[in-house]
């Protein structure tokens, strides 16, 4: 089965219906037929998390949690010992953030292709690491 690793970015983009969101929202749809598999480690989860805190306030942020754990996600709650390996790497190799080494490196491990709309932290990233897909969302 096809899997996809989203990152905060591409979660965000759906939740807030900005560019890309459609995309996203495809892929859960087949997600929640079984068609596809979409997981997101507990840190991405954590910048989104962040973000619509920031944005919005704690009540609305906590809302949009409850509704995230009812989509047809899998969170990872822990980092394995070959992500937090491969995490390391991409982190030295490229100078991106932590949360973006994770989820770069979940999508390593895992076989599946990166949903994503960061182009600002893998641009770089996406020549160089030949084993790594991706699937832009815009």
């Amino acid at each position: 089965m096809k899997t996809f690793v989203m990152d905060a970015c591409a979660l965000i983009a759906f939740l807030s219906d900005e560019t890309g969101a459609q995309v996203v929202s495809d892929v859960l749809l087949k997600a929640a037929d079984s068609k596809v598999l979409v997981t997101m480690n507990g840190l991405n989860l954590l910048e989104v998390y962040y973000d619509m805190y920031r944005k919005v306030g704690k009540e609305k942020a906590q809302e949009q949690l409850s509704m995230i754990e009812k989509l047809p996600l899998s969170i990872r709650p822990e980092i394995s010992g070959k992500v937090f390996m491969e995490a390391g790497r991409l982190k030295a190799g490229y100078h991106i953030s932590i949360a973006d080494s994770v989820a770069l490196a979940e999508a390593l491990v895992s076989g599946g292709s990166l949903l994503t709309a960061d182009h600002h932290e893998f641009d770089a990233v996406e020549p160089k690491e030949k084993k790594i897909k991706f699937c832009w969302i815009r």
